[in-house]
């Protein structure tokens, strides 16, 4: 097996929700939504303000498609939800001030060493950026639990019969290309050794539309990893960031190159350090699925161009 260090690709998925739906409200509106606000607000570091409203942004012959019809465009289709985003992250910023709620820096350690654990990604969100956002999934969860009681009892009980759960072994963000066969995946890993760009060639070559969409990603891969080929698995364990392995052969005979964008070391959480996380996941099981931050809006004195709903 041979290894060789290449570009670092950026990881692409979201933060796992155990429970209710409303809770996918932080990847669908503090994620998404913001990414898309920021795509139609600005071009190349310039704000919609400051850019020519006629300038050329795509042409299909001798017709064009002008700033001023993508920026409308654009918000037709994502403004709104985009904009509820928004406010709704302010409203609970604004709660977590009013109820004296906090979020610490180890409560973040342990929400992404929790979503490591579950074998997902993170969006295209790393280091702070990715703090910010589970930041603030945290305080919309303390916001929407804070007046939901949960035993002690309920808290250690849980514990003691899922304390697995916070066995958190080594993972490896993982990205794959999937070849037909060892001679193509040789080939393959001699443009990687020539400077290709991993991501691209997932995209361009895999035999997994899938993952290769994605640029290769499958997320984080451990020993407790399911539906992952145990060759990968095994490969990518030990491995260090940047780091590429292959050609691997697979159990549905295919061959597989692997790279390595991030390594994050195994930990066992005790019952002390995972006691709130748990009493939080409990409270959120409770909620009414119809509860989400708009129940806020009027406490808070929000309000927006739709008007009321």
């Amino acid at each position: 097996m041979r290894r060789q260090r290449t570009e670092t690709d950026q990881p692409i998925r979201k933060r796992r929700l155990k429970t209710k739906p409303v809770l996918i409200l932080l990847a669908i509106l503090l994620g998404g939504n913001l990414l898309w606000f920021t795509l139609w607000l600005t071009k190349d570091g310039r704000s919609v303000e400051s850019a020519g409203t006629g300038e050329q942004v795509a042409s299909v012959g001798k017709e064009v498609v002008t700033h001023k019809e993508w920026v409308a465009a654009m918000e037709e289709q994502v403004g709104r939800e985009t904009l509820r985003g928004l406010v709704n992250q302010k409203v609970m910023e604004a709660a977590a001030k009013e109820y004296g709620i906090k979020v610490s820096e180890d409560e973040i350690d342990l929400e992404i060493a929790m979503l490591r654990a579950g074998g997902e990604g993170t969006g295209e969100l790393t280091g702070e950026p990715l703090r910010k956002q589970v930041k603030s999934q945290l305080i919309l969860e303390k916001v929407l639990t804070k007046d939901v009681i949960i035993e002690d009892g309920a808290v250690e009980d849980y514990y003691e019969k899922n304390e697995s759960l916070y066995d958190v072994k080594p993972s490896y963000r993982t990205a794959v290309i999937i070849l037909p066969n060892q001679s193509e995946a040789e080939k393959a890993l001699g443009e990687l050794e020539n400077g290709s760009s991993f991501g691209a060639l997932a995209r361009e070559r895999s035999a997994d539309r899938v993952s290769g969409s994605l640029g290769g990603e499958i997320g984080y891969v451990s020993e407790s990893s399911e539906n992952i080929d145990p060759a990968i698995v095994s490969a990518v364990t030990g491995m260090k960031k940047d780091e590429t392995a292959g050609p691997i052969a697979l159990a549905d005979g295919t061959v597989a190159l692997v790279k390595v964008s991030d390594a994050a070391e195994g930990r066992l959480f005790k019952f002390k350090e995972v006691k709130d996380q748990i009493r939080r996941e409990l409270a959120i099981e409770q909620l009414p699925q119809s509860v989400t931050p708009e129940v806020f809006w009027e406490e808070f004195g929000a309000e927006w161009i739709y008007g009321k709903e």
